[in-house]
């Protein structure tokens, strides 16, 4: 909080002509000022060519002793005093009152209007009377909505603002008595009324409540009030009759006490409500929430009160965010967000800011330096009308509204700028720049009351304003300094002209550099930022780390923005590091990133050779920019990077992996940097790639989805194998290697073996992916039916393609479409199959699938008659040790010769004695 001396925001000062001697006035909106005189009211105007000319009057039923206007609805509100009786009316459409003498309707609140009368209501003011059971004493009115709060003794009484449809083309404005909140112990001298959010303030306490819709947040909302039992009531009403009885002798005051959130149910207040409105209404408030109870005790330091220690006014202040523009370039009316909203309320001497949506935080206590008659609070000002003078300070609100909004935004800035900053020499330059950056954000907020020329000027002035909070911050060192960062960034300099505007020399000719400056750069470096710096620069940045933070100046050299550093440079300021305190192998792989572009290959290698592999690893995941980096939204591999990829390929895969491991890369953004290194386009996978994939099988990621890396690496396999295209490098992994390293790589059957083995032509620069494609699908976490869609492209033409059909078939259990493939294709794979495949409730395929069908095949003759008749001889020795003689006999062919089989009959009759 500042305090702005002979300073104030106003344009120009107006001097209203009024008749009479103004009693009450008010604000009517952005275009008209009401000013309260005996028994008349009169508007003046306070824009355009008509400034401070009377735009209308009207009468009043007696004096005005109190004035609220609303711009929802655009309505004036007024208690009024005649014959010690007083009145609530509301002066609507009061516009239409061209000339003091024109016609008035007055009509009661809730009277409905006939549609004959349409006519009469939309040239003339009406005025709405509103009759009370008690006397009102104060009122206020909804800055969104338009709702009209009236306070009275123990009581509250709220009038819903809604328009009575006279037909399709007219409506008038009325009002609904919807509600009542009975309030005992406190007695309303100043209320306000801001979206179901109550203020109300008697002398010496201030209450604030929540009205809640919500019927679920608490119990239903009385139609009859009843009040509760509290403890604390209790005691207040002893403290009463205790001063009632005993003011002639003692002065007995409470203490003063303050109460926020739930805590504040408990000040001794009770709080009903009880439901007037219609049971089709459209907001009803069925729960009360307290928010906030405040008591203050009088100054009797002089054992005397004084008439003018008490509180006054109290204002609800809400913040929110409007306009927005429709196709048409129109503002949407009405349409408003709230962000925030403020309460404030004064002694004469202190005034009190509190902030009470989403949570009740005191924001600032302002010190006046003389007695106050009245203030009003804006959301950059607040005004106060001392004894001799008027006062102007600063305030936070809508800052505080832009940071609930944007929280990455002034986060470090709390709101009480008293005990923000403790350091004399950036107090008061940080300070005054923070006040006119706030100003310039507030009014940013409603840009839609700007022209597009102000609005850019704004938006110049704010970013600039930006830029000095960043030159303090970075070269002051405060405790903030890491503040540098954001403003920086507001602002939209580069990071060069953030350098160029850097004071490097101090007085004395040496060189400083501070935390501000030294963060902004650390945190600019490691984004992924477009901006290059020029060689004399990136030698500055160099220089400034390795006199600061030398152990940032490995992470520093890998920036994309440090692309244009001179290696001989950087290698001078990396061989004067003391590796001994932080990691020296990054340090070495640095070393060895900048003598590749030196070109100075030994000292490469000697870097490379100067750590084992799994240490390299490690460096690379404490800066994964030694090998990838991104420029415009893309990936690069560095030069580092593609000199692994042919020398050490191993190592480069190993560290993508634990890059992965670490979340220091995502797998999308894995399979990519290889294509890129290795030139490939989006739809050819190089051998590097599938290297990464196999590793990670065999890491088990968490993060990998294993079928989805399943199905990548069968895709690769089968692709290059019905291509017959080799792999475009070594794989640095047999199929043997995985069999023995992960689970998910399962043994070879047995009978695969024996049906690849018959074919002699099989071309030996694919057998490694055919393999371990076998390999996964004999596995046992692969989900065989995904595959089978893929399988098209290879065909059964050649043996590796029947391996892996008939594999397929085999894990779905489809047994007898495989037996007849092998015996057309493979019949010396047939029994080995069988062996393997046709166990426990498989085995009955022995003599009802397979038997019969090379006993058919024999019969038939052909070429293959000698491998049949070898398989058959297999076929019934296992037969005749499985059944009994009967069965035996019973699955053998009918036109069999018997000599042939007679030593099976033989063996299958004999195994019993023999057991």
């Amino acid at each position: 909080m500042v305090q702005l001396y002979n300073l104030h925001p106003f344009g120009s000062q107006q001097v209203v002509p009024c008749k009479l001697e103004p009693e009450r006035f008010c604000g009517g909106g952005r275009d008209a000022l009401f000013v309260a005189a005996g028994c008349k009211v009169e508007a003046f105007a306070v824009t355009g060519q008509e400034l401070c000319q009377p735009r209308c009057a009207f009468s009043t039923l007696g004096r005005v002793l109190c004035l609220a206007y609303s711009e929802a609805g655009d309505y004036l509100a007024a208690i009024e005093e005649k014959n010690k009786a007083t009145f609530l009316r509301a002066y609507v459409n009061w516009r239409s009152k061209r000339t003091e003498n024109c016609r008035v309707c007055i009509r009661m609140v809730g009277h409905n209007v006939e549609a004959p009368f349409s006519d009469t209501y939309k040239d003339q003011m009406s005025i709405i009377e509103m009759p009370l059971s008690e006397a009102p004493l104060c009122i206020s009115c909804c800055p969104v909505k338009g709702d009209l709060l009236v306070g009275c003794t123990n009581k509250l009484v709220l009038f819903s603002l809604k328009y009575q449809i006279i037909n399709e083309e007219f409506s008038i404005l009325d009002f609904e008595r919807s509600l009542i909140i009975h309030i005992d112990n406190i007695i309303p001298v100043e209320i306000s009324f801001c979206v179901g959010y109550v203020a109300l303030m008697s002398d010496l306490e201030v209450l604030i409540l929540k009205l809640e819709s919500d019927p679920k947040n608490g119990e239903s909302v009385n139609h009859q009030p009843h009040k509760t039992d509290n403890p604390m009531k209790q005691t207040e009403d002893v403290s009463h009759e205790t001063l009632q009885l005993e003011s002639d002798d003692f002065v007995i005051c409470q203490k003063p006490m303050e109460l926020l959130g739930e805590k504040s149910s408990q000040s001794g207040v009770s709080v009903t409500l009880e439901s007037t409105g219609l049971a089709d209404e459209k907001t009803k408030y069925y729960h009360v929430q307290h928010l906030l109870y405040k008591r203050f005790a009088p100054d009797i330091s002089f054992c005397v009160f004084s008439d003018d220690i008490k509180l006054h006014s109290l204002q609800l202040l809400p913040i929110y965010q409007t306009g927005s523009l429709t196709s048409g370039r129109k503002k949407l009316s009405q349409e408003k967000e709230l962000l925030s909203l403020f309460c404030f309320f004064s002694l004469p001497l202190v005034g009190y800011l509190y902030m009470v949506v989403k949570s009740v935080e005191l924001m600032s206590v302002y010190q006046y330096p003389e007695k106050s008659q009245q203030a009003v609070l804006t959301p950059q000002f607040l005004h106060v009308i001392a004894s001799n003078n008027l006062q102007c300070f600063t305030v936070r609100c809508s800052a505080a509204a832009a940071r609930e909004e944007d929280p990455y935004v002034d986060t470090t800035l709390k709101v009480d700028y008293s005990n923000t900053y403790k350091t004399a020499k950036t107090q008061s330059c940080i300070h005054l720049l923070s006040e006119a950056h706030l100003l310039l954000r507030a009014a940013l907020m409603d840009a839609n009351q700007l022209e597009p020329g102000e609005k850019a000027e704004l938006l110049e002035a704010f970013k600039e304003s930006c830029g000095h909070l960043g030159d303090c911050y970075s070269r002051l060192d405060t405790q903030h300094s890491h503040l540098a960062l954001p403003y920086y960034k507001m602002s939209g300099l580069s990071m060069a002209e953030v350098l160029t505007r850097a004071d490097w020399v101090l007085e004395d000719g040496s060189q400083k550099y501070e935390r501000g400056l030294i963060f902004y750069i650390n945190h600019s470096l490691y984004e992924n930022l477009d901006e290059e710096l020029s060689e004399e620069l990136a030698a500055k940045v160099v220089q400034m780390f390795h006199v600061a933070e030398p152990k940032q100046l490995p992470h520093i050299l890998c920036s994309p923005s440090m692309k244009n550093i001179n290696p001989l440079t950087a290698m001078s300021y990396l061989s004067k590091l003391d590796t001994s305190g932080f990691s020296s192998i990054l340090v070495t792989l640095t070393k060895a990133a900048m003598a590749l572009k030196m070109g100075d290959l030994d000292m490469h290698r000697n870097e490379m050779k100067s750590h084992p592999e799994m240490k390299l690893v490690c460096g690379f995941i404490l800066e994964p920019r030694l090998l990838i980096q991104q420029r415009k939204g893309h990936i690069v591999p560095t030069e580092l990077a593609a000199c692994l990829k042919d020398t050490q390929p191993g190592l480069l895969v190993a560290s993508v992996l634990g890059l992965q491991k670490n979340n220091k890369i995502g797998i999308e953004e894995a399979d990519s940097f290889f294509k890129v290194l290795c030139g490939k386009d989006e739809d050819t996978i190089p051998q590097l790639l599938v290297d990464l994939w196999e590793a990670q099988l065999v890491a088990g990621l968490p993060d990998v989805v294993l079928q989805e890396l399943f199905f990548k690496l069968t895709s690769q396999y089968i692709w290059r194998l019905s291509k017959r295209q080799p792999p475009d490098t070594i794989p640095l992994r047999t199929s043997e290697d995985l069999i023995n390293a992960c689970s998910h790589y399962g043994l070879i059957y047995p009978w695969v073996n024996v049906l690849i083995s018959s074919d002699s032509l099989a071309d030996k620069s694919y057998t490694e992916d055919l393999s371990k494609l076998q390999s996964l699908i004999c596995g046992p976490s692969f989900d065989i039916a995904s595959i089978i869609p893929f399988l098209e492209p290879l065909l059964e033409d050649n043996i590796a393609g029947l391996s892996v059909h008939v594999l397929c078939q085999t894990r779905l259990k489809e047994y007898e479409q495989c037996i007849d493939t092998l015996l057309e294709r493979c019949p010396e794979a047939i029994i080995p199959y069988a062996n393997h495949e046709l166990k426990e409730e498989n085995r009955t395929l022995w003599w009802k699938k397979l038997l019969p069908e090379l006993c058919h095949r024999i019969k038939c003759g052909g070429e293959k008659g000698q491998l049949y008749l070898s398989s058959l001889k297999e076929t019934l020795s296992v037969v005749a040790v499985e059944l009994e003689l009967r069965d035996f006999l019973n699955v053998l062919p009918e036109d069999g010769t018997a000599a042939f089989f007679l030593p099976y009959l033989l063996y299958c009759s004999r195994k019993k004695s023999l057991t």
